[in-house]
């Protein structure tokens, strides 16, 4: 593909001036909107534990507040289309054209939604038209699911979307590889890259488990050697800083083969020092 070289300084500044910061959805959640810029992109996502109702509750208080939120629909977490009517009804009174709709991390889904495709073809039999919907991307493919499973899957919900959403990823060139991948099976929807926020490195590798990007890790300890990653550790007071990814991105961010509508940044609820990192990468 390829290259609209810039300096790094405007890719940095392309891609971390209007950001999308996503929230969990636990009881410090209003805790964290005060942290972030007025009118920020909130993505608010499906909790194993809470379920639905505290993703749908969140969008509602904060919508009203004046922030663009965008919450997670986990197909998987729908028990029928009377329940997707209701949650979709409350988004829309609550004024929310955006939406992102994952299949979910629920082993056996709560009722007739298997996958995200089956929750976008209801919403559209259910006469919703949302101006903007999200699907997922997989950098570092899936635990559970092959790649060919993957493909076919995005080939099936492309048409129902406006843009993809990648899955936790620290390692700028995976991220690239998998942009030019899709482009090259047709897919041309934007590409918004999820990147970690700033979070404490044990509190890092843990999540990064829990989602299945535990290769990841190791990108993280290659960069740097086993030594240089222990400097980092201490040197930091243990803090996982995302520099070298949107360096790494940085050339990329308005190129128009790779399509980057922005990053998408996995907080961890953790909106503080990932606003003041943020703000110290924009001030150069």
């Amino acid at each position: 593909m390829s290259l609209d070289t810039q300096p790094t300084t405007d890719g940095v500044r392309a891609l971390l001036t209007a950001p999308r910061y996503e929230l969990m959805p636990f009881d410090s959640f209003g805790e964290q909107l005060p942290h972030l810029p007025d009118g920020a992109e909130v993505a608010i996502t499906t909790s194993p534990t809470l379920g639905l109702e505290a993703t749908i509750e969140w969008t509602e208080n904060a919508a009203a507040e004046g922030y663009e939120i965008v919450p997670h629909i986990a197909a998987r977490y729908v028990e029928d289309a009377d329940h997707l009517d209701e949650v979709a009804g409350r988004i829309v009174e609550a004024g929310v054209d955006d939406i992102f709709v994952p299949g979910g991390d629920r082993e056996e889904p709560a009722g007739e939604f298997e996958s995200a495709h089956d929750l976008l073809v209801a919403l559209e039999e259910l006469g919703y038209d949302f101006a903007d919907v999200g699907i997922t991307g997989y950098p570092e493919g899936h635990d559970f699911l092959s790649d060919a499973v993957l493909e076919e899957a995005m080939a099936k919900k492309a048409p129902y979307a406006t843009y993809v959403t990648t899955q936790l990823c620290f390692d700028h060139e995976d991220i690239l590889a998998w942009v030019e991948s899709i482009r090259e099976r047709g897919v041309e929807l934007p590409v918004e890259v999820g990147i970690p926020g700033v979070m404490n490195y044990q509190k890092l590798i843990g999540v990064a488990q829990k989602v299945g990007v535990g290769d990841s890790i190791d990108f993280l300890k290659k960069t740097t050697g086993v030594v240089g990653f222990v400097r980092q550790l201490v040197g930091s007071r243990g803090q996982y800083e995302p520099d070298r990814l949107i360096d790494g991105l940085a050339p990329y961010a308005t190129d128009p083969d790779y399509d980057l509508r922005g990053v998408h940044i996995y907080t961890m609820n953790q909106s503080a020092d990932v606003e003041a990192w943020r703000k110290r990468r924009l001030e150069g």
